[in-house]
């Protein structure tokens, strides 16, 4: 099932979207929806408060609060020289 979305713009806005799908090869739906979506995904994406209980949150600090383990992997790779160097 599929679902109309109505919006009002100023003619430059519709005029700068006509311009940017037609040099996209895309129709104006196309090109707003696929933009749409985009931008939508990188807000959510870039969510950056999370809500915990107290019991959960205590647990998220002690894990931040916790000594570092010896990683000897993470170690070697961090102390070679890059491949570009």
């Amino acid at each position: 099932m599929t679902s109309a979305i109505s919006i009002r713009v100023q003619p430059s806005q519709l005029n700068l979207i006509d311009q940017a799908a037609e040099v996209s090869g895309k129709n104006r739906t196309s090109f707003m929806l696929e933009a749409s979506c985009a931008n939508a995904t990188n807000v959510l994406l870039d969510q950056r408060l999370f809500h915990l209980d107290e019991e959960a949150f205590s647990r998220f600090q002690a894990m931040l609060d916790a000594p570092v383990k010896d990683n000897p992997a993470l170690r070697r790779v961090l102390n070679s020289k890059a491949p570009w160097e």
